[in-house]
């Protein structure tokens, strides 16, 4: 998805669909993103205590998650918007060698307020479901 020009109140509609984004879901993706966070739990970077911890493989960490979230939304709504609030919920994991598709739809504009209800869902089905309000900038007079 290339960086929108900035929405504004009046561009929006409940209903609007925003475009998906395929994100491929690398090792090191996974592994670079949990350390940048300073998320040092072992099922984000070892493969083999994840396995010993019952889990397939490494797995994203929610901080990672909710940036993607926040990245994608962002993005459609261009660079003047401001992210105001983010509520997800994670479901199956994202594990590395698959793919985590987002998509949204506009489901309230209440003046500058916009909520988009957002899913990220990978091979396993729903990984991340939720929210995000955005406050855009004024239409211009």
């Amino acid at each position: 998805m290339s960086l929108a020009p900035t929405r504004t109140p009046s561009s929006v509609t409940v209903g609007d669909d925003l475009p998906e984004l395929a994100i491929p879901l690398t090792r090191t993706l996974i592994v670079a993103t949990a350390i940048a966070s300073r998320d040092y739990q072992d099922v984000h970077h070892d493969p083999g205590l994840a396995v010993e911890r019952g889990s397939k493989d490494v797995f994203m960490n929610i901080l990672t998650s909710n940036g993607l979230v926040e990245r994608y939304v962002a993005e459609w709504a261009g660079p003047a918007a401001r992210v105001k609030k983010i509520k997800i919920r994670l479901g199956v994991p994202n594990y590395p060698g698959d793919t985590m598709t987002m998509s949204g739809s506009v489901t309230a504009v209440d003046d500058r307020l916009v909520t988009v209800d957002v899913k990220g869902i990978n091979s396993l089905g729903p990984h991340a479901t939720g929210s995000v309000v955005v406050e855009l900038p004024e239409d211009a007079a």
